[in-house]
């Protein structure tokens, strides 16, 4: 790690260590929270934006009849585009669908590794929020996000669920380099204490974006670090902030800006650039919180037109209409299933439904999938 990067106003420690091949190097152990940083004035104005932005949409979503009609998209959504950060690829279509029938992969190389991937990320939001009836945000939680992060994906020798014992580095140049596992977990202790304690200091929300910060620092996985600590940010964000449900994720943000991202956090290690990084984040809060309330928006209006065009149709069409809004794709054998009707009854169904214009085949999947173009266009854009 260059330390001359590292200028008197850096957020922590430098400390020599000795890596597994024995050489010498230098890490960063980032100094507890609260900063000494002081937060600036001219912050003011961008910090009520997103406030306000957040406030709209936490009062738009819960105005919903159903929660999923907006949550189930941002979150897959959120699951995508973080783990594209990570380097794993897969498109919303290839997700939903793998999420119908999971398949175990067949080899490293498998693509379905990259779509279990991201299902697990998807996965670990639902039982995130879930667990925070039980649990407040602390070790044991972020253990579990890990866990299932990494179930039966890459990482996965990485022991699932643990903090690392060795010494990592990030990037090929070593870039940054995390504190050691014994300085690890006096980090991870003073972070759970200032993530419980109260602090008038700072607006909840810019607590959370410190805490992002401090938890990719400290870096306590062997791998996973990114896809764990935007988990825990959004997470923490509905949970500090007292929405109802966690509606805001930041990592489409963070992709659309992965340089400046990256870039941000660490200028605040070795400069104590702290206000150059929250203003970057409350930019974020105010273009996804925008972006959601447009989305649910635009899926409320959608869904009204498809009770409008659905008119005529038994008693069974509306509940149809209603799940997709919760997962777009279906399959005539699993409508049946959950409907409790024979396969005929279910495709007379999704034939009522093809020739109202609200579902169409999907070319080249088998076995015969159909999807709401609608949904999907509005939820995950074309290019998803």
């Amino acid at each position: 790690m260059d330390i001359t990067k590292f200028g008197d106003r850096k957020t922590g420690k430098l400390l020599p260590i000795r890596l597994h091949s024995q050489e010498k190097d230098t890490a960063f152990v980032p100094d507890p929270l609260p900063p000494q940083w002081e937060f600036d004035p001219l912050l003011w104005p961008l910090l009520a934006e997103a406030k306000q932005a957040l406030g709209l949409l936490d009062g738009t979503a819960r105005n919903l009849p159903n929660p999923n009609l907006l949550l189930s998209p941002l979150r897959t959504r959120e699951a995508l585009t973080s783990s594209r950060l990570e380097g794993t690829y897969a498109t919303a279509q290839e997700l939903l669908l793998f999420d119908l029938d999971p398949k175990e992969p067949k080899s490293p190389t498998d693509q379905t590794n990259a779509w279990r991937e991201v299902s697990n990320y998807n996965r670990a939001l639902a039982l995130g929020f879930a667990g925070l009836d039980a649990l407040p945000i602390c070790i044991r939680l972020i253990k579990n996000l890990h866990a299932t992060l990494l179930e039966g994906v890459r990482g996965a020798q990485a022991t699932p669920g643990e903090f690392r014992a060795h010494q990592v580095h990030i990037g090929s140049d070593r870039r940054y380099v995390p504190p050691p596992p014994t300085e690890m977990e006096k980090c991870l202790h003073d972070l759970e204490e200032y993530l419980n304690a109260p602090d008038a200091r700072f607006d909840c929300l810019v607590r959370c974006l410190m805490v992002h910060y401090q938890f990719e620092a400290i870096h306590p996985f062997g791998d996973g670090n990114g896809r764990v600590g935007r988990v825990l940010l959004a997470l923490m964000i509905q949970n500090l902030g007292n929405l109802k449900m966690p509606w805001l994720y930041l990592s489409p943000y963070f992709e659309r800006y992965k340089d400046e991202y990256i870039d941000h956090m660490f200028r605040v290690s070795t400069e104590g650039a702290w206000s150059k990084w929250i203003g970057f984040c409350l930019r974020g809060v105010i273009e996804q919180a925008r972006e959601a309330v447009h989305v649910c928006d635009a899926l409320i209006t959608l869904k009204k037109g498809m009770h409008e065009k659905a008119m005529g149709g038994n008693g069974r069409i509306h509940g149809i209409v209603d799940d997709l809004f919760s997962h777009p794709y279906i399959r005539i054998s699993d409508l049946g299933a959950k409907m409790g009707v024979t396969y005929h009854t279910a495709r007379a169904d999704v034939h009522f439904l093809i020739k109202k214009g609200i579902l169409t085949e999907l070319p080249k999947v088998s076995p015969k999938t159909y999807v709401c173009p609608g949904i999907f266009e509005i939820a995950y854009g074309k290019g998803m």
